[in-house]
């Protein structure tokens, strides 16, 4: 009797067992209908490098390990005293090309004044030797008819060597003028030659001058470079700076995780992938907080499996080949109507479980 009551419940036993598995395999199955899931995914949010742009030494730090910081936010300050020194610099010598410059448009100035006078010069000159010349003729003239009274004795030796005094004297007058004329037009050309000089002279001045403001432009910028400030809000990680240390430009320090904005890389088995496509749902549950559902939203799909993107990617033509399922990392967006704070809460790596609604 006891034998049989055992049996009883043994059978009752394996036949609820049966069932239950039974219930569970056909749910399973039916909901892999529907469903592809993973739960090789992580959380993943943008990480801002503090990267300084000058070199130089920590004089403070403004932060500690995981501040909550906001743009703007003064992280680190740099020694500055060299770059001060060098928009110093900068200031004087763009004060040298500046003067420079003025004192080259004051040479032209000087030079066409030169020219004008000179051009004055020359055409009162050519103005004079037209005067002369008709002296001259006229002296001529009388000369010869003074030349034939003497001959015939109708005037006095006195009266004759008046007329050649004239003469002689006329045409010493215009040599006179014909070579001030060349002189005047030689100081024309040399004053037309220094505002030529003094223009390209200028051109070079101010060249220089956009020179000067670019360098004093970029020792400003360089200045500025020295207060590191946080581009966005977030949460700094562990700072592995100190007083007194020295830093190169392009050395990255720490980093600015955005709290504001995540999302979920899911690395999906290729066998998976058949179904899926971007804009289905997604139900997110987070290893951190089991109690709580995201949903996201399938966005795109990475160009190459994950294995492609290591340091030494396969290479299937050389060695052995053992054929094994590569996966593809999917990005999944949490959606905006989740609750803001809780995103928050969610900080890059952790694990997550994915469940993609393919129907």
């Amino acid at each position: 009797m006891e034998k049989t009551q055992t049996n009883k419940k043994f059978i009752f036993i394996f036949a609820t067992l049966i069932l239950l598995g039974g219930s569970y395999g056909i749910y399973k199955y039916m909901h892999s209908l529907a469903h592809e899931s993973t739960d090789d995914a992580q959380i993943e949010k943008n990480l801002n490098p503090i990267i300084p742009r000058v070199s130089g030494y920590v004089t403070k730090v403004y932060v500690k390990d995981n501040d909550f910081v906001k743009k703007g936010d003064t992280l680190f300050t740099i020694d500055n005293k060299d770059y001060l020194v060098k928009v110093e610099e900068a200031k004087a010598a763009l004060a040298a090309a500046e003067g420079s410059y003025a004192a080259s448009k004051a040479d032209i100035g000087t030079a066409q004044a030169n020219v004008s006078v000179s051009n004055a010069n020359v055409q009162s000159a050519g103005g004079n030797i037209e005067t002369a010349k008709i002296r001259l003729n006229r002296a001529s003239n009388d000369f010869e008819r003074y030349a034939n009274l003497y001959k015939n004795h109708s005037i006095t030796k006195q009266q004759y060597e008046q007329a050649e005094a004239a003469k002689l004297e006329a045409q010493s007058q215009l040599k006179i003028l014909q070579e001030q004329q060349k002189a005047s037009a030689y100081q024309k050309n040399v004053a037309s030659a220094r505002t030529n000089v003094s223009s390209k002279q200028a051109d070079v001045a101010s060249s220089n001058i956009k020179r000067a403001q670019a360098i004093l432009e970029s020792a400003k910028l360089n200045l500025s470079y020295t207060t590191v400030i946080a581009a966005i809000d977030g949460q700094v990680s562990k700072i592995a700076i100190q007083p007194g240390q020295y830093l190169q430009p392009g050395q990255s320090l720490f980093y600015i995780i955005n709290n504001s904005e995540a999302w979920v890389t899911a690395n999906f088995k290729e066998t998976q992938l058949n179904k899926m496509v971007i804009g289905q749902k997604v139900t997110l549950k987070v290893d951190a907080y089991p109690d709580t559902d995201f949903k996201g939203t399938i966005t795109s799909f990475s160009p190459a499996t994950g294995a492609r993107f290591s340091i030494l990617p396969p290479d299937n033509a050389t060695g052995n080949f053992v054929k094994t399922i590569q996966r593809l990392p999917v990005k999944i967006s949490i959606d905006a109507d989740n609750d803001v704070e809780k995103i928050k809460l969610l900080r890059p790596g952790m694990n997550v479980d994915v469940d993609v609604h393919i129907k």
